[in-house]
């Protein structure tokens, strides 16, 4: 069975649901789940609204970090059992759920460090790029190569 049970960008809504779906197992004791959002500000500036861009092969590179995630994360013996994580692209509101990631492991330590590594990494890596309108007029790209 794949660890991996979901690793998808879309331009719908998320769901928190779907994703601790994907990592239910029952030889797992324990889910860790991150839920970001978008927030109303960012850097002491009033954000309106905000674009999430992402590359043509963004869910194959989602897909390369997650398993080097599970490489590094996971133990003969405290194995992670699966992981999810869902990424949105396009226009989103204050409040929209933007990414959500999940871990399950057959206990919690395991868990808890594959999905801080999941999100951290998934930052970090995967091209996704984020567009930022504020309050004042600007605007700001972030993650941008």
């Amino acid at each position: 069975m794949d660890q991996i049970t979901l690793a998808a960008v879309r331009d719908t809504p998320l769901s928190v649901d779907e994703v601790l779906a994907a990592v239910a197992d029952p030889r797992a004791g324990g889910t860790a789940v991150f839920i970001g959002t978008v927030r109303d500000h960012d850097h002491g500036r009033d954000v309106a609204a905000l674009s999430y861009s992402a590359h043509p092969t963004v869910e194959a590179q989602l897909r390369v970090v997650m398993e080097k995630v599970l490489s590094d994360t996971t133990a003969p013996d405290r194995p992670v059992v699966r992981m999810a994580a869902t990424h949105r692209v396009g226009d989103l509101e204050i409040g929209d759920l933007a990414v959500v990631v999940a871990a399950s492991a057959a206990h919690r330590e395991e868990a808890f460090a594959a999905c801080r590594r999941l999100i951290d990494d998934l930052k970090a890596q995967v091209p996704i790029w984020k567009n930022q309108a504020f309050e004042d007029g600007g605007t700001e790209w972030v993650g941008s190569p």
